[in-house]
C-alpha cells in the first residue's frame, strides 16, 4: 500500500502508512507478537504492534527513539520485563 496520508500524527492508523519498510527489531520467541518500526522520511520512526499491523501507530522523535534504545541497552528499561 503506497502511503497516502501526508498528515503524519500519533495514533493515526498505521496502515495508512503503508505495508513495506516495517521491520521487527525487537522480534524474540513470543509467539509473533512483536513491535515493528518504520523509518519515516522526516526522521521520525512509527511503531506498530504486529499482531495489530491495521492499529494505532505511535509516531516518536528520532531523539525520542535514541534515548529509548540506550536507555533500554543502559538497562534503565530492565523494569518493563521483571
Amino acid at each position: 500500500m503506497a502511503r497516502t496520508h501526508t498528515r503524519i500524527y500519533n495514533g493515526m492508523p498505521a496502515k495508512h502508512l503503508g505495508s513495506e519498510g516495517w521491520h521487527k527489531p525487537w522480534s524474540g520467541g513470543n509467539g509473533g507478537s512483536c513491535v515493528e518500526a518504520l523509518m519515516l522520511a522526516d526522521g521520525r520512526v512509527a511503531l506498530r504492534q504486529s499482531t495489530d499491523p491495521d492499529g494505532p501507530a505511535l509516531i516518536c522523535s528520532r531523539h525520542d527513539i535514541t534515548t529509548f534504545v540506550l536507555g533500554a541497552k543502559a538497562g534503565q528499561a530492565d523494569f518493563l520485563v521483571a
